[in-house]
């Protein structure tokens, strides 16, 4: 059995996407961040980043103890390697996976994370910041309408480095940057969703959804810095 720790944000719902489509057994931790569960002691003995999401694997590949394992983009090789699914053994489409997968985990999501904080929900107008972040997120967005000319999916077959994607392009507007100029990206976004298990996946704690746009207390517990 895998505890999901997890809350309805990008990063979290890549992990709901990837579960869903395994198709596994998993409880769902909710972890709510509006309210400043991630700074908790006892979250942060699971993850000492406080951050979501983290997993433990009460069944790890080969016995042994529990398994706890943070960040989005290890979490979704473990499983996928311990399930032999969504990650070609090859090491030419292993190779394009993961350096699809870490250039969402090092690009295309902090960078759209800071686009739509300084649109979205900054205090205060920083015109700079809005400029910065929303200039990267469409070259970003040009590198993967490029990437997919004449694919339906990031690589050889859908993978983890969509199921990672997808989550991040889902909150466009909330950057403030159309994907009118991405016809690429528009279609293959509609062949992700159009999946079964993403539709469940996106279902997951959506109930507990919240926006942080109109909840100072919301605003305080993610955006401010946590000693």
């Amino acid at each position: 059995m895998i505890e999901l720790y997890s809350w309805p944000a990008p990063n979290g719902q890549k992990l709901h996407l990837l579960l869903e489509e395994l198709g596994v057994a998993y409880r769902t931790m909710p972890v709510d961040i509006t309210r400043g569960a991630q700074h908790q002691p006892e979250f942060r003995a699971i993850n000492p980043n406080g951050k979501i999401p983290a997993i433990i694997d009460h069944a790890p590949l080969g016995g042994g103890p529990p398994i706890t394992i943070f960040e989005s983009g290890a979490i979704m090789v473990y499983l996928a390697e311990k399930h032999g699914m969504f990650l070609p053994a090859n090491l030419e489409g292993r190779t394009q996976a993961l350096q699809w997968l870490f250039w969402q985990v090092g690009g295309l999501g902090p960078m759209m994370g800071q686009a739509q904080h300084f649109f979205r929900y900054a205090s205060e107008a920083v015109p700079y910041a809005v400029d910065r972040y929303q200039a990267e997120t469409r070259r970003l967005l040009k590198v993967l309408d490029e990437r997919l000319a004449g694919r339906k999916f990031i690589c050889e077959a859908y993978g983890i480095a969509d199921m990672a994607c997808f989550p991040w392009i889902r909150i466009h507007n909330m950057t403030g940057v159309a994907l009118d100029n991405y016809q690429n990206v528009k279609a293959w976004y509609a062949r992700v969703r159009g999946r079964p298990a993403v539709g469940r996946a996106l279902d997951l704690l959506r109930d507990r959804w919240v926006d942080v746009a109109t909840s100072a207390q919301a605003k305080h517990n993610l955006f401010q810095v946590q000693e």
